[in-house]
């Protein structure tokens, strides 16, 4: 038994209506459950709820749960923006896949009874870590997915040079890179033939994209492993982390990558069965 939840935040997809509607039914019961409900400007002044009203960079401060209502790229968002506050995560599934979603609408209403009575359980998941270097300076950032490096336009291929705990590896000539998480392994790194890893692991995962070279293998590195992708040379690149781009990255500079650590916390009411889900979620069931 966890505690009993106190404040949670209510994070809907935008684009889907029925998503807000499950918001607005949600915020109403756990209000009336005595709990604080959080929700950013945007989401709260289209429900009609400004007085739940919060500004991104104060909604995690203090929270417990934060319910992520949409699909896996609505969760992935929900984890950005309170993880660094350690708040754990609900996704109710209002997507196509909700790979990473625990309850389903129909099941939202008992949800919310077990989140208000503590009847709930935590999952951590390896979070990357990704500090960015440039001539300009340092950034950092987090992914739970994974981290990209790509060209951003069809031609020439990217040269990145490629470090291993401190020490040359490799120089990928390639469309580009991906370091996944278990997590991320069925997300594009699968897409690119990498291997899906199960979440109990902590792990990371080197693909490359599209390479020409013999070398079109991914890697698995351990959880204290360092993994350096430095840009040599070739076409624009972007980097993006979790689907959403963060800039361009040029020849010099450096993109650092390790396991977080600090895991993302996702809320499950069950022990969740990986390979099962992975069988239903990928209609391996009826081949």
């Amino acid at each position: 038994m966890t505690r009993a939840v106190q404040t949670v935040a209510l994070v809907p997809n935008r684009e889907r209506p029925v998503a807000r509607e499950i918001a607005h039914r949600a915020a109403s019961r756990l209000l009336e459950a005595g709990v604080e409900v959080r929700m950013l400007a945007d989401d709260a002044a289209a429900l009609g709820l400004d007085p739940l009203a919060c500004k991104e960079d104060a909604l995690g401060v203090d929270l417990d749960v934060a319910i992520a209502l949409g699909g896996d790229g609505t969760m992935l968002y929900t984890v950005a923006l309170v993880h660094a506050h350690g708040a754990a995560v609900l996704g109710v599934n209002v997507g196509h896949l909700g790979y990473l979603s625990a309850v389903e609408p129909a099941e939202l209403d008992k949800a919310l009874d077990r989140l208000v009575s503590g009847d709930y359980e935590i999952e951590a998941r390896t979070m990357l870590q990704v500090d960015v270097e440039r001539a300009t300076g340092t950034d950092r950032w987090f992914a739970l997915n994974e981290l990209v490096v790509e060209k951003v336009r069809a031609g020439r291929l990217v040269r990145l040079g490629v470090h291993l705990n401190g020490t040359p590896f490799t120089t990928y000539y390639a469309d580009g890179v991906i370091v996944a998480t278990p997590t991320g392994s069925t997300a594009y790194s699968f897409s690119a033939r990498g291997p899906i890893i199960s979440p109990r692991l902590s792990c990371l995962v080197l693909t490359p994209v599209s390479p020409h070279m013999l070398f079109d293998r991914s890697l698995v590195l351990g959880p204290n492993e360092e993994i350096r992708l430095e840009v040599l040379d070739g076409p624009p690149t972007a980097m993006t982390l979790d689907g959403r781009e963060y800039g361009e990255l040029v020849p010099g500079d450096v993109a650092v990558v390790m396991a977080g650590e600090q895991p993302a916390r996702m809320v499950t009411f069950a022990p969740r069965d990986f390979h099962q889900l992975l069988r239903d979620k990928f209609h391996l069931a009826d081949r």
